[in-house]
């Protein structure tokens, strides 16, 4: 079966009537609720489901994000057959908050990241599905990475990573000074404190931004922000930032331990994360299998589940395609 996104998702010129009444209104019809993680914080999940559906995607977002900002992906996917489920981490998003500050970006180790995915994923009954997936965004697509090599039993029959973490661009003097300078600055001041350079929650213009050319999205993405203190975050943490590089090498040092197909979307001009790495990760899996593949997209940001048509919807074709397979 060939899916063209173009013909049955969201298009730009549409987008705007599309997210205020039939999108507003399928996501009205949401469950929602929150489970325990680790150390019994509060992990908020939704899920989106028909009873005539067998078929699911669990959809695991980036750091800073909610799954209220996925809003036309979820619709999109639930109309092509698919039950949606999915949740914020802890830390962001309607999920319990970790300090005092609520806009900084903690994370105590990066394993409790996949300990809350691996509540989140017992909490369904996801065997009852006869196709059952993961798509993953940046920090997620780590998270889904290494939930993956560490529970061989899990239920799922193939992953897509979007924009996958599995290295955070930086300059190459930064980079290599990094995971140490975090490390000491852990350990000289023991309280969390934002990581050199960051701050609190701040609307970015879209001209000054480096996650999507598309203007619509992203403005409706930023108001949604702009109107929900709830959702909103800043920047990570000096410990956010060690335990991220420690977790994203960890994905790529143990690639071959991924057991199901894996597509990797790579936007051509990200500056979030660090493309090189992703190379890296996908040529260590296909040594073990030859259902790893990297579909690198031309001129698309780092969000490109938020990005341009032509860009979204080269990536959801590919990801139902592969789904499909």
């Amino acid at each position: 079966m060939s899916i063209n996104a173009a013909h049955t998702c969201t298009q730009e010129a549409d987008f705007e009537y599309q997210i205020t009444y039939p999108i507003a209104k399928f996501w009205n019809n949401r469950e929602q609720g929150f489970a325990l993680g680790k150390d019994n914080k509060k992990i908020h999940w939704i899920s989106l489901t028909s009873p005539l559906h067998d078929k699911a995607i669990l959809m695991v977002n980036g750091r800073t994000e909610s799954v209220w900002r996925y809003q036309e992906l979820f619709f999109d996917l639930f109309r092509q057959g698919f039950d949606i489920y999915s949740f914020d981490h802890r830390g962001q998003g309607v999920s319990e908050r970790l300090l005092d500050d609520p806009h900084m970006g903690h994370v105590e180790s990066f394993d409790d990241y996949i300990q809350d995915m691996d509540t989140i994923i017992n909490q369904f009954d996801f065997n009852r599905y006869s196709r059952r997936f993961i798509l993953a965004h940046s920090m997620g697509g780590a998270v889904s990475t290494r939930y993956i090599q560490t529970h061989s039993s899990h239920p799922f029959h193939a992953i897509a990573v979007c924009a996958p973490m599995y290295d955070i661009k930086m300059p190459a003097p930064l980079r290599a000074i990094a995971k140490p300078l975090c490390s000491t600055l852990v350990q000289w001041r023991n309280q969390p404190h934002y990581a050199v350079g960051q701050s609190g929650y701040q609307r970015t213009p879209f001209e000054d931004n480096s996650l999507s050319h598309c203007k619509a999205r992203f403005e409706w993405s930023a108001d949604l922000f702009d109107s929900m203190d709830e959702i909103q975050m800043g920047g990570p943490t000096s410990r956010w930032v060690y335990e991220a590089i420690k977790g994203a090498e960890q994905c790529v040092r143990h690639a071959k331990e991924i057991n199901v197909p894996l597509l990797l979307i790579q936007p051509s001009q990200d500056t979030v994360v660090d493309n090189r790495a992703q190379n890296q990760f996908i040529a260590r899996l296909s040594k073990y299998r030859q259902d790893a593949v990297l579909l690198p997209i031309a001129n698309a940001k780092h969000e490109i589940l938020v990005e341009r048509d032509q860009q979204r919807n080269q990536a959801l074709d590919a990801i139902l395609g592969f789904f499909e397979q």
